[in-house]
């Protein structure tokens, strides 16, 4: 039961980091290049969570990299 719980939790939070570093101000890292990359590699106590939800913010960050490159420049 617990397993299913885990992976059910995990598809639901998938993209997480993507969604709240474009969406939530002055929980991201701003303006950058994969910033929900950046945000799941952040040093958390959720890291267990942060594992699964790297290559799907991996992922997501890479198709709306069009979208963050009309907005940079960056640093």
């Amino acid at each position: 039961m617990r397993v299913v719980l885990v992976i059910v939790m995990a598809i639901l939070l998938s993209g997480c980091g993507s969604i709240i570093s474009r969406t939530i101000p002055g929980q991201g890292h701003g303006n950058q290049y994969y910033p929900g990359v950046q945000w799941d590699v952040r040093d958390s106590g959720w890291r267990w969570l942060t594992v699964l939800d790297l290559p799907f913010s991996l992922i997501f960050d890479t198709l709306l990299l069009p979208v963050d490159a009309s907005h940079g420049p960056y640093e």
